[in-house]
């Protein structure tokens, strides 16, 4: 077994990329080597840090799916030279980022994590640094083995791993920005980090890694709301090219009982429209049949979206739409476990 594992840094932009100008006060993008040098505590890690990074960096509010598709990219050209990556993102999107890259990434072995920061790396009480240097020693940890400890796509922020598909931003201004509401933390940092072991996902393929670049974004999030209207509904429907909506209901997956909203979705469905039903709740699942107020849309063939975070709802369904245009596999599909984004008891 190597001594020393070694790391690649993505550099994609956002805060953690952002240092303060001294004259002006005004904030702007660092380089990496700028971004690095204002932590020499890395030199301390028994790791070996390269980076690359976006030229120019992006802010996340401005990703898109072609920014998802450069990480895999880069991710695929440097697989076989290190043992983990991490990528350096903006927080707004992040978890959307980090959904993404999950599905992305098939038969991922290695670890990739996601970090950020509230406070730009270069201002007093900056959380990027402590962020960075956990997500490396996470990347770059193995077991007795040679093996890494958390082969899959995370999101780690303050003291907590999380699986990347069930990660969603939760607060705008307090440094543990992000939580896993309905799948337990991969891994807690304090004095030690703790592994929990058993909810960590390992692949137990032998196929070779490899990336999936075809995403397909003709989709639409239908938020109910109490006085929504049949025009709104319609008209989100009637969208030209719409291939999939995702419905955010109330509740355990509850919607109104009137007649004109079962006739509106079934017809969608009906013409190959693709329905999934989520929460608008931060925690818990969708239990479609359990009241009535759901019977309707079962009726109207809209599928269950289960636990699943709208930020895996979404990437997924573009992940799914990207592959086939088979509507009854994805509708399979988008019901079952992939990569550890949904849980069906």
């Amino acid at each position: 077994m190597k001594n020393e594992s070694s790391v690649l840094l993505i550099f994609t932009g956002g805060t953690i990329s952002m240092g303060e100008n001294p004259a002006t006060q005004s904030l702007s993008p660092l380089d990496s080597a700028q971004v690095l040098s204002f932590i020499p505590e890395l030199k301390m890690l028994r790791v070996n840090i390269s980076s690359v990074s976006f030229n120019p960096l992006i802010d996340s509010s401005d990703i898109q799916p072609a920014s998802w598709v450069r990480i895999a990219e880069i991710i695929r050209g440097h697989y076989d030279s290190y043992d983990g990556f991490v990528v350096l993102h903006g927080t707004d999107t992040m978890a959307y980022s980090a959904s993404a890259l999950s599905f992305m990434l098939e038969n991922l072995t290695k670890p990739v994590i996601f970090t950020g920061s509230q406070l730009p790396v270069g201002v007093l009480r900056s959380d990027a640094k402590e962020n960075l240097i956990t997500a490396i020693e996470l990347a770059a940890a193995r077991n007795e083995d040679g093996e890494a400890m958390v082969p899959e796509v995370c999101l780690f922020f303050e003291d907590k791993l999380m699986r990347g598909n069930r990660s969603t931003k939760r607060n705008t201004e307090a440094f543990n920005a992000f939580a896993s509401f309905n799948y337990p933390e991969l891994a807690k940092t304090g004095v030690h980090i703790r592994y929990a072991s058993s909810y960590i996902h390992h692949e137990k393929t032998k196929q070779s890694f490899s990336i999936q670049k075809k995403l397909d974004t003709n989709i639409a999030i239908l938020k109910i709301f109490p006085g929504i209207t049949e025009a709104t509904v319609k008209a989100i429907l009637s969208i030209t090219g719409l291939r999939a909506v995702v419905l955010e209901s109330f509740g355990a997956g509850n919607a109104p009982r009137v007649e004109w909203l079962f006739k509106l979705l079934k017809n969608a469905n009906d013409k190959g429209i693709v329905i999934v039903n989520v929460t608008q709740c931060r925690s818990g699942s969708v239990e479609m049949g359990r009241y009535e107020t759901s019977i309707n849309l079962q009726k109207a063939g809209v599928v269950s979206g289960y636990d699943m975070t709208l930020e895996a709802t979404v990437t997924k369904l573009m992940y799914l739409l990207g592959q086939t245009n088979n509507v009854k596999e994805i509708r399979t599909q988008i019901s079952i476990p992939l990569r550890g984004e949904i849980t069906i008891d």
